[in-house]
């Protein structure tokens, strides 16, 4: 096989690879009617996706934040960066 064949079948592997574990990641966030206002919640926990957010960018490390919230996994806070970062990922439209 040439070798930029080779290098093309690896980066999509990686590719697909990412994709898929991106969506497994993202199944971590819950909306559930009557839970939290119905905002995004970690796996059906009352906790939002902003409140590790804002524990997040008040400073706190990963460790801190499962040494206080022993029911959360590092996946979790993954989980929440990239849902919030898939949120903001979006065009936005100026008045003219």
């Amino acid at each position: 096989m040439p070798a930029g064949l080779a290098l093309s079948c690896s980066l999509a592997r990686t590719i697909v690879d990412f994709q898929f574990m991106s969506i497994e990641r993202l199944k971590r966030i819950t909306v559930e009617e009557g839970k939290c206002g119905g905002r995004p919640c970690i796996r059906g926990f009352r906790l939002r996706v902003s409140d590790v957010l804002d524990l997040l960018a008040g400073g706190a490390s990963f460790e801190e934040i499962l040494a206080d919230y022993p029911f959360l996994e590092r996946e979790d806070i993954l989980a929440a960066i990239e849902y919030a970062a898939r949120q903001a990922d979006h065009s936005v439209l100026h008045a003219s």
